[in-house]
């Protein structure tokens, strides 16, 4: 038997469209397994409209074996762990890292990387495909996560995350000169009508997001900016400053007139990360610097 708890992120979706996501299953197979009682939640056979809501238990035995394979363990790929015991691992993602299969990336993955190093040893909570990983970052953001090593502390860090009690610091460079110093988004976000693999600020049917950031450094054009998630959406960083007329520097999904300056994907990097840990209960708190690409970009506007 499978099992995996439901995310923040899909809270209040229809359970068939979350799954078709996150299971990289057609909906129709969803909808299908879900009326034949292959997949259940919290235990019970549920409609494929039945709404999501947090910490949702969702279990299936074999149904993801008719449309995808086991996950690979992947010894090749670099895995720059910064801290670990016998509980939770922090890891220091570089960027065009994909952090779990989906319908694209099957292999080459952190999750890849964590099975051949880890094996077995991970936390099972969300699945083959997706061994102890408790949050995520996109593909070209780099830097910290924490993984789970065990489902007890699994369980635990996806409460404190649930109750935004995992302190997530971000430092971006967006366009444009922003002449607030401090100042905090309230948008909420969905998908993009107009291409499935976006999000946008939808302010009827969007789910709550909200971000704080600060302003670090000034540069002609451009800011440097240190921004805080009390949310975990989707993009939601990116789409939240783009929706401000901000949009981050490098991003080629989001913003325009963006890309002059550096043009390989947003320059948005996860440089602290802050929470209790699962046994011992102390306050860990990690960093990482930013990375060469980012500091010559900013190395070329102190020039300017």
């Amino acid at each position: 038997m499978n099992k995996f708890i439901i995310e923040e992120e899909y809270v209040n979706e229809r359970v068939d469209k979350a799954l078709s996501t996150r299971l990289s299953i057609s909906r129709e197979s969803i909808q299908f397994f879900l009326k034949n009682g292959d997949i259940l939640v919290n235990n019970k056979i549920v409609k494929p409209s039945y709404k999501l809501e947090a910490n949702d238990e969702i279990t299936w035995s074999e149904v993801k074996k008719q449309d995808s394979s086991t996950l690979k363990g992947d010894k090749t790929i670099d895995l720059n762990v910064v801290y670990e015991d016998d509980d939770i691992l922090v890891v220091n993602k570089p960027k065009g890292l994909v952090v779990h299969p989906g319908i694209a990336n099957h292999e080459g993955t952190l999750a890849n990387a964590l099975k051949g190093r880890y094996e077995d040893e991970l936390s099972s909570i969300n699945g083959d495909t997706r061994p102890g990983i408790v949050h995520r970052i996109d593909k070209d953001t780099s830097g910290l996560l924490v993984v789970a090593k065990n489902d007890k502390a699994h369980e635990y860090l996806s409460s404190l995350l649930k109750d935004h009690n995992i302190k997530r610091t971000y430092i971006a460079l967006v366009k444009g000169e922003i002449s607030e110093n401090k100042a905090k988004i309230i948008a909420p976000i969905g998908r993009d009508k107009n291409s499935p693999t976006k999000m946008a600020v939808n302010l009827i049917k969007g789910k709550e997001a909200i971000t704080h950031f600060e302003v670090l450094t000034r540069y002609k054009g451009y800011t440097l900016i240190k921004c805080n998630l009390e949310t975990g959406r989707t993009h939601q960083i990116r789409v939240h400053l783009t929706y401000i007329g901000y949009p981050i520097v490098g991003d080629n999904q989001y913003g325009k007139q963006n890309l002059d300056l550096y043009s390989d994907g947003q320059l948005l990097h996860a440089s602290e990360l802050e929470f209790t840990h699962p046994v011992t209960k102390e306050v860990m708190h990690f960093s990482a610097p930013l990375p060469d690409y980012f500091l010559e970009v900013l190395d070329k506007l102190n020039l300017k």
